[in-house]
């Protein structure tokens, strides 16, 4: 070949590879075209089935970016200022079955990883390669965080923040975490949610991955179950697809051996599927989690009281606390351990001996804790309390007390480094270093316990118990729980969340106990309002703790109607609730077969799936109250009713509520604290009583008013106009027994 040919052949060959370099790319599967521009920018993403584009118009956000938290190169340090500064892609080309990227301005290149499947494309951000100048030799600089995956996701009728999908009823878009080092994360653009996956030194910058799931909305938990079975994940789909996921459960307190026969009476009352055990329980502390004196047999004596619970049909869970230990743990007394997180560090100034009560530091202690009974420094094997600190030079701690909590004081010389423990705000839990083996070690014991005893399903308690970067902290102790745990949990509930504790915390959290006083607005404001959120996510949450609070004298106590508006606005969302169970307070709670009674029809209507959509759609009306009949035929009848105010001249003895049922008017009626008789200005003959429809009681009567037992429950049916029944509520009296 001669020269000439030889050059055009290079000149062609050039040209190629120029081309290919410019030429904007393609992604694709069975169900999604991604295209990617020359200059990495997201062109487009359409759902092929629908034929549905999924991004924004906007063309111009990079789909790749690096990020110091401050320019680290000597130029840029010039030009711009000391804080946090992404760079976008500049080029984008693929190579085989990998992406490179470059940047604008820093000298990286980026090495993405795709797998491409049926249900989902997977990318891995493979490698950073720092790329030396061709004109001066320079030194590598770190990346602090990249996203190696951004989309402007187009609204849609539902946005998940924490399984971070955009979805209606055709079209879902997902972009996942395939690991749990991936920070998964969005950005509403009014217009569009900027949907982010992305690495950061803190965590792991290499080696992570997500994947992103384009498909029909009904296929989309298909979707993300496979790449759970692909990753090794939890079970996230399988466990909100189980026949467990909806149903509630029974919050056991101060169960033992002794007692646990009653607590299933109880439990059965209230048709539930499921008990939970909480650590306190039978363990003096969380941590190393030591036999209470209740459990003299330990492990024999709690794998007896699981046992009965499933000998009884139902599904036994453990309610723990697990990133923190109890102050009277051995992780804390009498010697600390090392592995207990430290919020600040501090230079002792001069040397203390064990009696100093003033501890001078380098260091100013400004926004260090003044919150009683948080005030702890630790320093070696020493817990010292203090008072007060200033914040101008000599900066001091003062007031300070030495050996706290069975510690030993200890002289100090200067320049001994000690810090700020980190006590949670109960205040009764040091929380642990979760960069540090403790947390491993405290699960591997609480899954020697959860798998001995035969427990089935998690609750985790205090999950916001961790410290910064608190979107894998969350999730990072969470997980080494669950990996614990044999079998696998069935479902798990927990306080808090970050996006990759979606594949355990299959149902959202339990809310803490409100008053019954409260309990309808409470569950207004906190419950109802995040059931509609969750539902965007594909999960349901707990309606409880319900508390079970019997009438007292500064408490009407939890009364039917206040249970059945809880677990009615359960079931509009097909979420479960829980109630604590206290056998004193059951005992002593007059209607606690009515409230009981209550809960055991709504679990018949989760077991049942007995809701139309257009049936919870109505009860999806907070205003609304509505209660489930038994008809005379013995089947569930949801009807809307609604409370008579001021009944009998306002008394709190007698709780009364209105409803229509065919041509008549009803009244469920019953006695808050006891039992009396109630005078209702109403004619016999025009009025039917009952505790039972279909099983009439007689009616006494006096002149021209009915005398009703006002006791349990009972439905009085009439045949007059609603306001006539109303008003007879009303002018009624209470006649005592």
């Amino acid at each position: 070949m001669n020269d000439f040919y030889r050059n055009v052949c290079f000149l062609l060959i050039t040209l190629c590879c120029a081309t290919q370099i410019k030429a904007d790319i393609t992604i694709e599967n069975a169900e999604m075209r991604l295209i990617i521009g020359e200059n990495g920018c997201a062109q487009s993403l359409i759902h092929k089935q629908s034929g549905q584009e999924c991004l924004a118009g906007t063309k111009t956000l990079p789909a790749f970016t690096v990020t110091q938290y401050r320019p680290y190169e000597n130029e840029l340090q010039l030009a711009y200022p000391a804080k946090e500064k992404s760079f976008a892609a500049e080029s984008v080309r693929k190579e085989n079955d990998r992406l490179i990227v470059t940047f604008e301005l820093v000298n990286y290149e980026a090495v993405i990883k795709l797998n491409i499947t049926e249900q989902y494309i997977g990318f891995t951000l493979e490698q950073l390669n720092f790329k030396m100048d061709s004109f001066r030799k320079n030194t590598k600089t770190p990346v602090d965080a990249m996203l190696f995956l951004q989309l402007p996701v187009r609204n849609r009728t539902n946005f998940g923040e924490w399984l971070n999908v955009m979805w209606d009823d055709k079209v879902a878009v997902n972009i996942l975490a395939t690991d749990p080092y991936a920070q998964i994360d969005s950005d509403d653009r009014t217009d569009f949610w900027l949907m982010q996956a992305g690495t950061n030194a803190s965590v792991k910058l290499e080696g992570v991955g997500a994947a992103l799931i384009t498909t029909a909305t009904e296929h989309l938990l298909d979707r993300i179950e496979k790449v759970e079975e692909d990753f090794n994940l939890p079970h996230g789909v399988k466990s909100r697809r189980s026949d467990d996921y909806k149903m509630s459960y029974y919050e056991l307190r101060n169960v033992t051996t002794q007692n646990i026969d009653k607590h299933i009476e109880y439990a059965r009352q209230g048709g539930f599927h499921a008990m939970v055990i909480y650590y306190p329980d039978f363990a003096k502390s969380s941590g190393h989690f030591p036999w209470r004196p209740e459990y003299p047999n330990g492990m024999a004596d709690l794998r007896s009281v699981v046992q009965k619970i499933k000998d009884a049909g139902m599904t036994p869970g453990f309610h723990i606390h697990y990133n923190k230990a109890n102050k009277n743990d051995p992780y804390v007394t009498p010697k600390p351990d090392h592995r207990l997180n430290l919020i600040r560090f501090f230079t002792l100034a001069e040397s203390i001996d064990t009696a100093s009560a003033t501890i001078v530091v380098e260091e100013n202690p400004q926004g260090c804790t003044l919150d009683n009974e948080r005030r702890y420094l630790k320093f070696g094997d020493e817990l010292i309390t203090y008072e007060n600190y200033t914040t101008i030079p000599p900066f001091r701690f003062t007031g300070c007390k030495r050996g706290q909590l069975g510690t030993s004081p200890a002289a100090k010389k200067a320049g001994a480094i000690f810090g700020l423990l980190d006590v949670d705000t109960w205040p009764i839990f040091v929380r642990f270093d979760q960069n540090t083996s403790i947390q491993d070690e405290v699960a591997k014991r609480l899954g020697k316990i959860y798998h001995e005893a035969g427990f089935q399903f998690l609750y985790f308690d205090g999950a916001e118990d961790t410290h910064q970067p608190y979107w894998y902290n969350v999730s990072k102790c969470q997980l080494a729980v669950y990996n614990a745990c044999y079998p696998e949990p069935l479902y798990c509930e927990g306080a808090c969340k970050s996006h990759f504790s979606w594949h355990m915390l299959s149902r959202g959290n339990a809310f803490d106990v409100f008053k019954p006083e409260v309990i309808k607005e409470a569950t207004q404001k906190h419950q109802a309002a995040e059931a509609e959120l969750l539902a965007k996510d594909f999960t349901s949450l707990d309606f409880g703790w319900v508390g079970y609070n019997p009438p007292g004298n500064n408490t009407i106590g939890l009364q039917p109607d206040m249970i059945e508006y809880v677990t009615s606005r359960a079931a509009a969302w097909d979420c479960p609730i829980s109630l604590v169970g206290v056998i004193e307070q059951l005992d002593s709670h007059p209607r606690t077969a009515d409230n009981l009674e209550i809960i055991r029809r709504w679990e018949e209507v989760r077991a049942r799936d007995f809701l139309t959509q257009e049936q919870k759609k109505a009860l999806r009306n907070l205003d609304q109250e509505h209660t489930l009949l038994i008809d005379e035929n013995g089947a569930l009848e949801l009807i809307p009713y609604e409370q008579i105010p001021d009944v009998a001249g306002g008394t709190s003895a007698v709780r009364a509520f209105v409803f229509g049922r065919a041509e008549d008017v009803c009244v469920v009626y019953w006695h808050t604290s006891g039992e009396a008789s109630i005078k209702v200005p109403l004619e016999s003959n025009s009025v039917r009583l009952y505790k039972e429809l279909g099983k009439e009681i007689p009616v006494q009567s006096q002149s021209d008013s009915c005398i009703l037992p006002a006791s349990a429950r009972h439905y009085l049916v009439c045949t007059l106009p609603k306001d006539t029944v109303i008003e007879a509520f009303q002018l009624a009296k209470i006649v005592q027994k």
